[in-house]
């Protein structure tokens, strides 16, 4: 095992499987054709074609759509083609600044196959060798990699939070950071994939960010997501990288791009060129 192996989990799916999900003739998703087909039975809401999806053209303000689309993932919840609805949406929009075309079920969003925005924190003590980094670990009864490996802080942005906003939630909830301390976090870039898994398309855009802690700090988890907190040595963390897959699939990418952007994955090692290049596809 090496670190390589983890950034080749993110293989780009087969889109002869998959139909364009477009609105406003703008291509937002990717949805499989077993779902497109079951899209059928609403032709109120959904416009489905053999070679596309799209919303139904007298749907033409986000809040109609957001609820005509509500209603049909309600359905599809109800006869299991949707495992379970979240209760909260993401923003489905051509980027990370544009307005919201649909809001969309956060349990919904892989089975459209949308762009899904994040933030994650890599909180870290100390310079070079010295360096470690804080890492949470999954409560065990998440329904999405529980038990697993975690950064400090991390999270989806919901509709009607920015970025910022979102890091500042996160951070209060998942690790009790005041506002002040989160505010001082660094955008560090992003990583992003394209990838297939048993619900639907993970369509991923995840904006990192560094924050270098106060000796003192010790985070606490406030709404019951983490189990634990612990401060590794950077060795340990490349270690376990490539060792094991004990890190939650995309917080592994993260961590391996703060190793890159901090030189402790330099040039001269033989994946060095596709590892970068893998965490941004």
């Amino acid at each position: 095992m090496a670190l390589i192996d983890r950034v080749r989990l993110f293989c780009p799916p087969d889109f002869s499987r998959l139909r364009p999900f477009r609105i406003d003739g703008k291509t937002l998703g990717w949805i499989r054709h077993p779902f497109a087909e079951a899209l059928r039975n609403y032709s109120g809401t959904f416009a489905v074609a053999d070679h596309e999806v799209s919303l139904h053209g007298d749907l033409t303000i986000c809040e109609a759509r957001t609820r005509a689309v509500a209603e049909v993932c309600k359905d599809l919840a109800a006869i299991g083609m949707i495992r379970k609805l979240r209760g909260e949406t993401f923003p489905v929009a051509c980027s990370a600044l544009s307005l919201p075309l649909l809001a969309l079920d956060r349990g919904a969003v892989p089975h459209f196959g949308t762009r899904a925005y994040s933030v994650h924190l890599n909180g870290y003590v100390g310079r070079g060798d010295a360096l470690k980094l804080w890492v949470g670990r999954r409560a065990r009864d998440k329904s999405v990699a529980p038990g697993k490996l975690d950064n400090l802080v991390a999270g989806g942005r919901p509709s009607g939070f920015g970025l910022l906003d979102t890091l500042i939630k996160e951070g209060q909830e998942e690790a009790d950071m005041p506002e002040s301390l989160v505010r001082k976090a660094r955008p560090a870039g992003f990583c992003s994939y394209l990838i297939e898994t048993e619900e639907g398309i993970r369509n991923d855009l995840l904006f990192n960010f560094d924050l270098d802690l106060p000796a003192g700090f010790v985070p606490r988890n406030t709404d019951g997501e983490i189990d634990e907190f612990q401060c590794w040595p950077i060795a340990k963390v490349v270690d376990r990288l490539a060792r094991s897959d004990d890190f939650k699939f995309n917080v592994a990418l993260v961590n391996i791009d703060f190793l890159v952007r901090h030189g402790y994955l330099a040039p001269d090692d033989p994946d060095y060129v596709e590892i970068v290049r893998g965490l941004r596809r």
